[in-house]
């Protein structure tokens, strides 16, 4: 038996449970930049108003530290800029879950070790993950390709953002391998993954936003590398063969190492724990803190950064707006009753909510991967009921958005407000817009409750909401969505920034989530375990 024996068995397994997973990813990666190309088509119709929009970007190191450098601002150029490196971001985190779903968590549950009893060869696991992931990476660049050629971009300067894509995928790939061959743990290999991903990212934001004295960090990010490509400005088609190496690199590391360990290691044995439990974990809710601790921190920290480089740009979208008519009418669309920053800083924190949000689902979710790795049933075993174990978990998802809510809020505010010079006024005024989203994102949480407690085998779903909900309200004003759909999504009955409130919305909100949570409750206690 060779040690690819089973490959093609496998594929067809991953494709089979990821087939829902799969296709929210895609759908989002190309969906968002061929929506982006038809938005600045209408919003920047001549090339006047798109050189302004230069000009702003080009005066403004927040904006290019957040979105890119600006090479060339026609259609493509613009849609590069703004949907560029961000997508290139998420990519990279669908390519790291995705490797480390299928390699160390198969691992680490026994899965792999009952394919192991079949004809499976020792490397066929990884290659299939590879296979699956790097093909998605060129599903999304050929669908890229030909939408935003159908559009009307350019095809020299479409080929080079899908592939630019399909390398980012290509290199994640490689790390999510790597990644899951240093720990036992799916979860800390996750972090490591995530990490290395979010350093890339910081990595080319330090390098863009500095100039050419610090344009060599950028250099560093494989992310940062999709700018240096220059899709619709020239492009540097060498740049692809810097993904093929270093993705190269890792694919063959992560084989090596895998030949050398046990099925179920890791290439670093874990440290012994201490011989006795802390105090904290006598109890469900102290267990809970020691696993969500660490993703606590690094969301709370993650969020921050980005609310201050959004406070940072804030004093900069007064002069992109007053250039185009077009986009300033969008935002005060979106009720921009006392401003266009005010307008802006709505924007922002609905952003920020949305991310908040998939820590939300995620916090909630960890019900269901202790149930499914069977930790939840030793929990159980003990005095502690039902509700007192879900719990644990359901107040991570409802308390800790108000955390990082407030962090991100307060930064980005303060840091707005050390611009203008009015630091304490703008601190309040952007913590208050950032709490009134609390509403909304207690909704996804209560969504992903009910889920878990009413058809646990439908969890994933929870992240198709969020979805729903990006698309409707990054993309619903510009595509002009008609209003019963973007009256869907939560976020929508926000109040906005700069207005008077109205509670009523807010109240109702607060009803809905009770009620999903409450009948989430309800359902798990009535329920049979997985």
């Amino acid at each position: 038996m060779t040690t690819l024996a089973g490959t093609g068995r496998l594929i067809r397994l991953i494709l089979r449970r990821e087939r829902l997973r799969l296709a929210i990813w895609v759908a989002v990666l190309v969906v968002v930049p061929v929506f982006t190309a038809t938005a600045f088509i209408d919003l920047y119709p001549d090339p006047s108003s798109r050189e302004a929009l230069a000009a702003t970007v080009a005066s403004s190191p927040a904006l290019t530290a957040l979105l890119g450098p600006l090479y060339d601002p026609s259609i493509g150029g613009l849609t590069a800029w703004r949907a560029g490196t961000l997508g290139a971001f998420f990519v990279a985190l669908m390519a790291i879950l995705t490797m480390i779903r299928h390699t160390r968590e198969e691992e680490e549950t026994g899965r792999r070790e009952l394919l192991g009893a079949t004809v499976v060869g020792r490397h066929a696991p990884m290659v299939a993950a590879l296979t699956v992931t790097i093909g998605t990476g060129v599903l999304v660049a050929g669908l890229l390709i030909a939408g935003l050629a159908g559009v009307g971009l350019p095809l020299a300067g479409s080929c080079a953002f899908g592939l630019g894509y399909a390398g980012v995928a290509a290199v994640f790939a490689g790390v999510g391998a790597v990644a899951a061959q240093l720990t036992e743990a799916s979860s800390t290999a996750r972090g490591i993954g995530v990490g290395i991903a979010g350093v890339t990212f910081l990595l080319r934001m330090a390098g863009d936003s500095g100039g050419e004295a610090t344009e060599w960090l950028a250099w560093l990010s494989p992310i940062g590398w999709f700018s240096r490509l220059r899709p619709f400005a020239g492009e540097q088609w060498w740049v692809l063969l810097l993904w093929l190496g270093l993705s190269a690199v890792l694919i063959t590391t992560a084989a090596l190492v895998a030949s050398r360990r046990d099925v179920g290691a890791g290439a670093f044995p874990p440290r012994p724990g201490p011989a006795g439990a802390a105090p904290g974990l006598s109890s469900p809710l102290g267990l809970a803190w020691r696993l969500h601790r660490g993703s606590v921190l690094g969301w709370t920290i993650g969020l921050a950064v980005l609310g201050a480089v959004y406070g940072a740009a804030g004093d900069s979208i007064q002069g992109m707006l007053e250039g185009n008519p077009q986009l300033q009418e969008i935002f005060e669309q979106m009720g921009g009753a006392q401003g266009l920053t005010d307008t802006f800083f709505s924007a922002v924190v609905g952003i920020i909510a949305l991310i908040t949000a998939a820590y939300a689902i995620r916090a909630v979710l960890r019900l269901n991967v202790e149930e499914e790795a069977m930790r939840a049933e030793w929990v159980l075993a003990t005095a502690t009921p039902r509700s007192r174990f879900a719990w644990s978990h359901l107040i991570f998802g409802l308390a800790i958005p108000v955390l990082i809510l407030a962090v991100a809020g307060l930064v980005a505010g303060a840091t707005y407000g050390a611009i203008v010079g009015d630091v304490a006024d703008q601190a309040v005024r952007v913590l208050g817009a950032a709490m009134l989203q609390l509403p909304a994102v207690w909704i996804l949480t209560g969504t992903a409750m009910a889920l878990y407690g009413l058809a646990p085998e439908r969890v994933s779903l929870s992240w198709g909401v969020l979805v729903a909900c990006l698309i409707l309200g990054q993309l619903g004003q510009i595509l002009r969505f008609p209003q019963w759909s973007l009256n869907l999504s939560p976020f929508t009955h926000i109040p906005v920034f700069g207005d008077d409130i109205d509670v009523m919305p807010l109240a109702v909100l607060l009803v809905v989530a009770g009620f999903l949570i409450a009948a989430g409750l309800v359902g798990f206690r009535r329920r049979d375990m997985t």
